[in-house]
């Protein structure tokens, strides 16, 4: 009988052994769910997402598929995930409980706030659950329309998240709208027409109008075309404007700091704020303007509210990401720090980052959603009135996503002049062509403008010269009589195809509405500058058969260069890369002085931000790179693809016998896309994916 126990004990100590082994070979991984985020991931498994990150060579810490398996860092633990409740259509968190914040690495945790002991109740409470939808990133997609590709879509736009705000507010009757910003710019619509006729009212306005928003926060993009078009948008809505952060030189409010809503006898307050790197990216257009710590702002004005206005519900707009974006040591730029300042908000809503944000920091809910109108946020806040208190006794936050929402035809109708008058333009038949720049057929491309990829998904313009970013050079050294420019192919998929060339394919090879500068420039602040663009790439090592991209540094950033003849050597790491420099064909030297074209954007945020130049820009084009664009074809009429090979890749050996094996099963979708790490035949070998021959 004793031996039996014995025995028994064993196995039991046994079976324990076993699963606590077989807990801690299951924590090394993780599969994504629907609705995870990298920073829930990171959080619930005591960990960064910047190790998350490294340990998972991942492209984009703010893209996941669900069904990815991930690599768990050496020494994080377990941690079971929230629940999630799905519905058939949308994503639904249940956040009534508080979870651990979200914070940068670097910082602090904040405590929950304490949970007061729950009294005895002598009378049954009065409840009012208020429901707050929030949208972000529409970037003027109020149809449902790819105007450069002449193509409806079928998950996205305004007029969809119409339907869905219509369908909410028949049950029930306490919602409130907000937006947050980055909508009055991004297509042909509203960049090259509507911003252009200040004598009619916005669109965008009018969309929002008929959708009766209670409350505006502005984005950075609204700041791209000067401070006329916000005053014009403040006119014609019928709802605030919001920019806490945003003041005059002397201290005084841009625009509305924030706004109260009295829903069913409570008082709402809503307080917008905007990423303060707003200057970065708009220069002169913003000289008159100061934006202050987003954190500091909220903190500020939560207090006024609170004590002064005496509001029962606190929400903040913030048109950032969530995670410093330039200010990691202050946090200026982050919504976490906002939540880190002020632990009473009810519910924050962000943005800018174009991703599904989705979760719970202390007693804050949080929500983010994709662009162009792909998801809404909604908050549901269950607010208790009791002894004439009103208390937030619960919380919940979806993202909820667009694809099975058809388009609300009246919004559809009330823009139908619009987006008509935009399809006209391009295709030059009059309607909007009278709003500036030029519609209409402007040429023909003999050839293709970019060649097939080989590997799908690595662009061979970015391995390459080609003639896309050779028309772009050309163009802006035509209009400057710089001696070097430098620009960006800002979509990996751009292209001039065979046949009739419109405005439609200008904007898809330039998307921005950027002016041209010219700067002069040393030989050694350009070589600088080059090295700083070729960290677009990563460092080639032993058995690599592909070339990869650097996740830290989005391709946008990556300029090419026309007028200099150059050499990358990727065998060497980010900042010695640049070699063989080039002028006039003699190698150029540190103290040789040039004259630059380079676009707006790429001036303010990246030579002087980054103190790569020492001059100021001495000359600003009256009109936009794309116009240019434009009129260089219409004199052409027929243009084909010219490439003057000024550049070249060296320092690689992509060179092996297993190598068509492997791009084969990248392009049969075998092996996903390896757009942030190269392929290589000795990791493929490890793994089992490839067999030595």
């Amino acid at each position: 009988m004793r031996q039996r126990k014995h025995v028994t004990l064993l196995l039991s100590f046994f079976l324990l052994f076993t699963t606590l082994f077989a807990s801690m070979a299951a924590a090394q991984t993780y599969t994504v769910k629907k609705g995870d985020t990298l920073w829930r991931i990171s959080r619930n498994h005591g960990t960064t997402v910047a190790a998350m990150q490294e340990v998972n060579q991942l492209p984009d810490v703010n893209f996941l598929r669900i069904g990815q398996v991930l690599q768990l860092p050496d020494g994080t633990v377990a941690a079971a995930a929230p629940a999630v409740k799905q519905a058939p259509t949308q994503q639904a968190a249940d956040t009534s409980k508080p979870a651990a914040p979200i914070v940068p690495a670097t910082k602090p945790p904040v405590a929950p706030a304490p949970v007061a002991p729950t009294p005895a109740a002598t009378t049954e409470a009065d409840t009012t659950t208020i429901t707050i939808l929030g949208t972000s990133d529409v970037h003027g997609n109020l149809y449902g329309y790819v105007y450069e590709d002449g193509k409806e879509t079928t998950n996205n736009g305004l007029a969809r998240i119409a339907t869905y705000v219509n369908e909410v507010k028949k049950s029930n009757p306490h919602v409130l709208l907000i937006d947050n910003g980055d909508t009055y710019q991004g297509n042909i619509l509203t960049d090259d027409i509507y911003r252009k006729k200040p004598e009619v009212t916005h669109p965008v306005s009018v969309a929002m109008n008929a959708m009766n928003y209670d409350a505006m926060t502005l984005g950075n993009h609204e700041f791209n075309f000067g401070l006329d078009l916000i005053k014009r948008i403040e006119k014609e809505v019928k709802f605030p404007v919001l920019g806490a952060n945003i003041t005059t030189k002397d201290g005084k409010s841009f625009v509305n700091p924030y706004t109260i809503v009295n829903v069913d006898g409570l008082k709402v307050g809503i307080i917008g704020v905007t990423t303060p790197n707003v200057p970065r990216w708009d220069g002169e257009k913003v000289d008159s303007l100061s934006f202050q710590h987003m954190g500091e702002t909220v903190k500020k004005y939560a207090k006024e509210l609170r004590e002064v206005e005496k509001v029962d519900v606190l929400i903040a707009s913030a048109h950032s990401g969530m995670i410093a974006e330039f200010d990691e040591d202050g946090g200026s730029d982050a919504a976490a720090k906002i939540i880190e300042m002020v632990p009473d908000l009810d519910a924050l809503l962000v943005g800018h980052m174009h991703i599904i944000v989705k979760d719970q920091v202390g007693q804050t809910v949080v929500g983010g959603p994709r662009n162009l109108g792909r998801d809404i946020v909604r908050f549901d806040l269950t607010v208790k009135k009791e002894a004439g208190k009103a208390t937030v006794a619960d919380r919940k936050v979806e993202v909820i996503d667009m694809t099975d929402y058809e388009p609300d035809q009246k919004i559809r109708d009330i823009i139908k002049d619009a987006h008509e008058a935009t399809i006209s333009f391009i295709a030059g038949g009059g309607g909007a062509g009278d709003a500036g720049g030029s519609g209409g057929l402007f040429g023909q491309a003999s050839a293709d403008f970019q060649p097939e990829n080989e590997i799908n998904g690595i662009p061979e313009g970015k391995l390459r010269d080609t003639a896309v970013v050779d028309l772009i050079n050309k163009v802006q050294l035509k209009a400057t009589g710089a001696d070097v420019s430098a620009a960006a192919l800002f979509k990996d998929t751009s292209n001039l195809k065979k046949g009739d060339i419109t405005y439609a394919n200008i904007f898809d090879i330039y998307k921005f509405d950027n002016t041209l500068y010219t700067v002069k420039v040393t030989g050694k602040e350009l070589k600088a500058y080059m090295e700083w663009s070729a960290s677009h790439y990563n460092q080639w090592k032993e058995g690599d058969i592909s070339i990869s991209f650097n996740p830290d540094v989005p391709g946008y950033l990556y300029d090419m260069f026309a007028g200099v003849d150059y050499k990358i050597d990727l065998s060497k790491p980010a900042g010695e890369r640049i070699i063989d420099v080039m002028y006039k064909g003699k190698p150029l030297l540190d103290t040789e002085e040039l004259k630059l074209a380079v676009n707006n954007y790429r001036y303010s945020s990246g030579l002087k931000a980054l103190k790569l130049v020492s001059a100021n820009r001495d000359w600003e084009s009256p009109r936009s790179i794309r116009d240019y664009l434009v009129e260089y074809i219409q004199e052409q009429k027929a243009v084909s693809p010219e490439v003057d090979n000024n550049w070249e890749i060296i320092g690689i050996d992509l060179s092996s016998p297993y190598r068509d094996e492997v791009i084969k099963l990248v392009n049969n979708g075998k092996i996903e896309v390896p757009y942030a790490k190269s392929l290589n035949v000795n990791e493929l070998m490890q793994r089992g994916i490839i067999q030595a021959k």
